[in-house]
């Protein structure tokens, strides 16, 4: 597994602890569609919940919150109307970035940040 792949999955570990803590079922994790990927699919009783998930390093110049792009958001709502058409549902969806800092050097703890409603499926946005 290259270390990327592995930087990933130990992120969306993390995030899947966080969000069941919080009471959310995992439907889905690395759904892919023709668009892109979603890292995490989740439900409560009243949202989908639609996660990226961005692990960096203490010292990265970039937070994780900046790396998930307008080009990438737009992938990310794509993707979701894909899962939307197979997967209808009542619930409101809602768009998350978790962002998580891992120490530097490997030692402590991850700092881990959940940021609701990071973007929206709205009209004029740049995918209608």
């Amino acid at each position: 597994m290259n270390s990327s792949r592995y930087k990933g999955n130990r992120g969306e570990e993390i995030a899947v602890r966080c969000l069941t803590s919080k009471g959310y079922r995992i439907l889905q994790r690395n759904y892919r569609s023709r668009f892109g990927e979603i890292d995490i699919i989740a439900a409560n009783s009243q949202y989908i919940v639609f996660v990226e998930v961005k692990l960096r390093r203490e010292d990265s110049r970039v937070s994780p919150v900046e790396a998930v792009t307008r080009a990438k958001r737009n992938r990310i709502l794509q993707t979701a109307l894909c899962y939307f058409a197979e997967c209808p549902t009542q619930l409101q969806p809602r768009f998350d970035i978790i962002e998580i800092w891992e120490p530097f050097p490997a030692e402590g703890t991850y700092r881990v940040r959940t940021i609701e409603n990071a973007f929206s499926l709205e009209v004029g946005n740049g995918i209608f």
